[in-house]
């Protein structure tokens, strides 16, 4: 029968001497590190510059891995940011759409808080107002001028009296009901009221054109003192209206005048004051026939 190829290792010289190496390199490593933990419970400053060299050598190493360790960190941050930036521009887009609605309301909060105080002056000037009242409609389309009141007879209101807004005159009453009026707009072909330029002593008359804007004729003929830019306020003449409040700016310079423009708009006008007839005397002597006296030969024929 033929021997076994395969053998132990005992029966190997050469290994028998590997496997005696491998034990005495043991022993003399459990040796050594028994004797270096004695010594490091002994007196354990002894390996720190040994420790702190090794830590000056994996500094680098360490140091590059948490540079590794941030950017990747912030990789993936601009990676999610960039997936979640769609939905927050989105988001964004609304809010800032909210607050510019917000701020729209808020401005007409505020000019709805100047109209207020506009009519409270109103009621704190001089000139105490029969009425003040929401300007109902305007006409627009025709020659003809007028808009209608909120307040009529049972307010007080009377047929002449001045209609004004906190930018200066609109018209006056011309009809009147219990409960609304018809207001002759300055813009309508039948109206004319005196003025003078706010500057000085030229006076002339405004009278409507029937397209919105007034002509303005003055009383003395001859070099034209106007200026494109002047405004002209009530004279006070005629009775109706209180001097000094504002009419129109002149937009035009024509020979006997000009052309100009109405401040107080009636279709920008959202409330307005009757006032009482400046000088109720004047207007009712202006209304009265004058009569004449016939003699007896005239009688006769």
């Amino acid at each position: 029968m033929a021997p076994s190829s395969k053998r132990r290792s005992g029966h190997s010289r050469r290994a028998q001497y590997g496997l005696f190496t491998g034990y005495v390199l043991a022993g003399i490593g459990a040796i050594v590190g028994a004797l270096l933990l004695g010594i490091s419970l002994w007196r354990p400053a002894t390996f720190s510059g040994p420790r702190t060299a090794a830590t000056d050598a994996v500094a680098p190493v360490g140091t590059a891995g948490a540079v590794a360790r941030t950017e990747g960190q912030g990789l993936f941050d601009s990676i999610a940011g960039y997936l979640a930036a769609g939905s927050q521009n989105a988001k964004l887009k609304k809010e800032v759409e909210l607050a510019r609605i917000r701020l729209k309301e808020a401005d007409a909060v505020r000019s709805e808080n100047a109209r207020l105080k506009a009519i409270l002056g109103f009621r704190e000037s001089d000139t105490r107002p029969v009425a003040v009242a929401r300007l109902v409609g305007s006409t627009a389309s025709s020659t003809r001028r007028f808009a209608y009141l909120g307040a009529g007879s049972d307010q007080g209101v009377a047929v002449g009296m001045p209609v004004r807004s906190p930018r200066g005159i609109v018209g006056r009453v011309l009809e009147t009901g219990s409960e609304s009026s018809r207001v002759l707009l300055l813009g309508d072909t039948e109206s004319v009221i005196p003025v003078r330029r706010a500057k000085d002593e030229v006076v002339a008359f405004a009278e409507g054109r029937g397209d919105g804007r007034l002509r303005i004729r003055l009383i003395n003929l001859g070099i034209n003192p106007l200026k494109k830019g002047d405004v002209f306020v009530t004279s006070g003449a005629g009775g109706y209206y209180r001097p000094g409040i504002a009419v129109a700016i002149l937009q035009e310079k024509t020979i006997d005048g000009g052309v100009a423009a109405v401040i107080s708009d009636p279709a920008a006008t959202d409330f307005v004051a009757v006032e009482p007839i400046w000088q109720p005397a004047a207007v009712a002597a202006s209304k009265t026939p004058v009569e004449v006296t016939v003699g007896p030969e005239a009688r006769a024929e």
